[in-house]
């Protein structure tokens, strides 16, 4: 469970510091339903930038924003559907949309929910500790600009590998970056620099977001509610949910699988990983190139035991179909091969991880064999503004990109996308991705043989955590009043 415990000292410090700022903390309940947000902090967001450094944007962490860049208020859901002529597939794929969120990814939502709990209670305190956002992208862009909100000094780990717009973004914004070898599934050098950070004496807390629960907690919740409204409008008489597809970076997003289970439990949850580092499928490594998820390890926070199915992809379709997306003759393609104008001008809403994600979904319905009334349900984390600099790469690399080219990309990697390298899973197979953990969380994260047996036998470990909503609620709305008495 998330500890809740209160440390009146700091607390008082960190309201300060709030009060300072002009900060009031959102709770959950306002992030699953943006409506009951005061009229008098939506006059403020209607003039505030979304990608603005201002505490009231703390507000628009949620999947309800008006998508627009500057002002806008709150409405349904974000979310696209994808159609056949796309996917090939007779099944409906429904995805949330990320990008109209601060930073431009929904990240910024897991590292609140990381942040706030540690805040509200004091055992954090802004105006002395450092926050240290250990990532492979998009999570420390969250924690940095939610500490610079705080106006408290941030330090965002990442691998070297990662797209130039995450290091540009992140020099105006994080207090220091700190560039760890290797790229995307070089995860476990971010967690040697975090142990250097440690024993460096300095004060500060590391926000893991693959060991944290508030990261889980937060997509359970809300990503959890926001899908089941999208299901709630979307399901027709006859139609049904069948399941969840989401690639595991740090398995904080998958996390609204559990919630989703809950409510339709004959649904699936799918994790997914680049074939090149099949640590899932088979306990492999490697490196890839799809940005947004993390691999060679299980995440301490991914329940297993939940996991129905496993699917890898290869990264050579991730990359091209981005080509495909958003190069001029691959839309021009497109629209021959009959897709809708109002989908090809959604397709820059799919960063590498969200083409990943419809990859995954596509495989998903094909191996299930589902139809048209068969409802698949997935996440675009970021947009295609994050890679901008890869596709010049690859032009650089591969030459301008033709018709020709987007025939056989559209041929090979969309429509003719395979059921090859899955796994559904039997028990014993969850208990050996589980098994995993140890590794990686026991033998060098300091977590003990008790809590890695707990997580797979005691099914409370994981429903305690997901009945802290209301008791974080509390601790928030303790903090806002003491913030205004102040």
């Amino acid at each position: 469970m998330i500890d809740l415990t209160l440390h009146e000292d700091r607390l008082e410090r960190a309201a300060s510091r709030a009060k300072e700022r002009g900060i009031i903390i959102p709770t959950f309940a306002q992030m699953k339903d943006p409506s009951i947000i005061p009229d008098e902090i939506r006059e403020k967001l209607s003039l505030a930038d979304l990608w603005e450094v201002d505490p009231v944007n703390l507000f628009r962490i949620n999947w309800h924003n008006e998508p627009v860049d500057s002002g806008g208020d709150f409405g349904g859901v974000n979310y696209i559907e994808l159609p056949t002529s796309l996917t090939g597939v007779e099944a409906r794929i429904l995805a949330l949309v990320g990008m109209w969120f601060p930073t431009g990814a929904h990240k910024v939502g897991a590292a609140f929910g990381c942040l706030v709990p540690p805040l509200v209670t004091g055992q954090f305190d802004p105006t002395s500790q450092k926050a240290v956002w250990p990532s492979t992208g998009n999570y420390c862009r969250g924690g940095a600009y939610d500490s610079a909100l705080l106006g408290t000094q941030s330090v965002a780990i990442l691998p070297e590998g990662m797209s130039k717009e995450r290091f540009d973004w992140l020099a105006n914004i994080a207090g220091e970056v700190i560039k760890t070898p290797g790229s995307e599934s070089n995860v476990k050098e971010i967690f040697d620099k975090t142990w250097e950070l440690r024993a460096s004496g300095e004060d500060l807390m590391i926000f893991n977001q693959f060991e944290e629960f508030g990261n889980y907690l937060w997509h359970y919740e809300i990503t959890g509610n926001a899908m089941l409204e999208v299901l709630e409008q979307e399901l027709k008489p006859g139609d049904e949910y069948r399941g969840l597809v989401l690639t595991t970076g740090s398995a904080g997003t998958i996390g609204c699988g559990d919630f989703l289970k809950q409510q339709f439990p004959g649904s699936k949850i799918a994790a997914g990983e680049a074939s090149q580092c099949p640590t899932l499928l088979e306990n492999g490594f490697g490196a890839h190139r799809i940005e947004g998820i993390g691999d060679k390890h299980v995440p301490w926070i991914h329940n297993v035991k939940n996991t129905d199915l496993v699917i890898d992809l290869d990264d050579d379709v991730i990359v091209q179909l981005a080509r495909l997306f958003n190069e001029p003759a691959g839309l021009r393609y497109l629209s021959s091969q009959g897709v809708p104008n109002e989908t090809m001008q959604q397709l820059n809403l799919l960063g590498f991880s969200g083409i990943a994600n419809l990859s995954m979904a596509i495989k998903f319905a094909k191996y299930y064999e589902l139809g048209s009334s068969d409802v698949v349900i997935t996440v675009l984390t970021d947009s295609m503004d994050l890679y901008l600099s890869r596709l010049g790469e690859m032009r650089r690399e591969q030459g301008e990109y033709t018709e020709l080219d987007a025939a056989g990309d559209f041929a090979r990697y969309l429509q003719g996308l395979t059921t090859d390298n899955m796994l559904e899973l039997r028990y014993t197979d969850r208990r050996r991705i589980h098994n995993l953990k140890y590794f990686t969380w026991v033998e060098q994260q300091g977590k003990t043989y008790e809590e890695i047996t707990a997580q797979w036998y005691d099914a409370e470990y994981w429903t305690d955590t997901q009945g802290q909503v209301e008791e974080i609620d509390k601790h928030i709305e303790e903090f806002n009043a003491r913030v205004s008495a102040s």
